[in-house]
């Protein structure tokens, strides 16, 4: 089961990643040491060369990471019918127990992957590159992560078994169920869509307010992630019963089939996007007063709040349409 095309593409990703940030760690040790702009050095040159070459490795392997996340959620649910109980990618999840917290470990990995990019790119914009040292000790911190989600990765692939009887996703995300998924599942309906809208919409009015004065960087990134958790939180309670018209179908995953029209993306793409543009924005705020990003951070931080303020409301665009065109009445009245 290894050998299936996607599933050794991902492992080759990580591998790739793993291997290749290994290799760059000694370089970023000495980047961390050694870098001093100011010094017209031998050694300074030398460093200056690599930290392009770095950088730019480092980029596109990052890249690659936000990608890999979109190919596992997709193998999984295309996995599902090898597996005995399996409906979508939850049966395919719980074959073994390292499946979720292999997603769980690509998702952290998408969100850090993405606020590194973001402090990567805003160094390169500074002419004397003030953000070198810290970028490469940020990757030492991230390589762990990363090592961790690889290894997670690889249990999970190898400890897939076709005559396992797995479970399909009514158990776990049944309101009987005693799980953290299920009590959310059970939630009533109209708090949780209160919950849903008002989250998304403050998200997205930070990020305007950011956007148009400069104002609470800090509670735009609070906010996008909060509105990852409630989004997340509604799908699951109310906003997948509309789109399977069934007042007991909880799953989060189901709406990525094509049986329903891989609506699910429409959701999740702007979401994960959302989060990370938004969370970026907190990410350069700890460098905002260096003389040579004052005007660099809030630029960028402006296009990167526009993104999130205006992927919030695709959110709430697309669930609402998901809503209105739904047979299901949920909320009498």
């Amino acid at each position: 089961m290894i050998f299936q095309p996607a599933i050794i593409a991902l492992l080759l990703a990580s591998l790739v990643c793993v291997g290749l940030l290994l290799a760059a760690a000694p370089l970023a040790i000495d980047l961390v040491r050694h870098w001093d702009i100011r010094s017209g050095s031998e050694r300074q040159l030398v460093l200056e060369r690599r930290t392009y070459l770095l950088s730019t490795l480092l980029s596109f392997l990052f890249a690659s990471q936000l990608v890999a996340l979109l190919l596992f959620v997709f193998n999984a649910d295309r996995m599902s019918s090898m597996f005995v109980g399996a409906m979508c990618a939850v049966g395919a999840l719980k074959v073994n127990a390292f499946g979720f917290p292999a997603l769980i470990a690509q998702i952290l990995i998408f969100f850090l992957a993405s606020s590194w990019l973001v402090i990567n790119h805003v160094d390169t914009l500074a002419p004397d590159y003030p953000l070198v040292r810290v970028k490469y000790l940020l990757l030492l911190i991230l390589l762990p992560c990363v090592i961790a989600s690889a290894v997670l990765q690889l249990r999970y692939f190898l400890g897939l078994k076709a005559d396992v009887i797995t479970s399909c996703c009514g158990s776990l995300f049944s309101e009987e169920a005693p799980s953290l998924s299920a009590s959310v599942a059970a939630a009533p309906p109209l708090p949780t869509m209160i919950a849903f809208y008002v989250t998304l919409l403050l998200a997205a009015g930070t990020g305007l307010l950011y956007r148009l004065r400069q104002r609470a960087p800090w509670l735009v990134a609070l906010l996008s992630g909060a509105a990852f958790v409630v989004t997340i939180a509604g799908i699951l309670s109310f906003v997948s019963l509309y789109v399977y018209e069934h007042p007991q179908h909880h799953c989060p995953f189901c709406i990525l089939k094509p049986e329903y029209g891989y609506q699910g993306y429409w959701l999740y793409l702007p979401l994960f996007v959302a989060t990370a543009a938004g969370l970026g924005v907190g990410a350069m705020q700890p460098f905002a007063r260096i003389p040579s990003l004052e005007r660099i951070i809030p630029a960028v931080g402006k296009q990167l709040a526009t993104v999130a303020a205006a992927m919030f409301v695709v959110v709430a665009a697309v669930a609402s349409l998901m809503i209105l065109n739904s047979r299901l009445i949920l909320l009498e009245g």
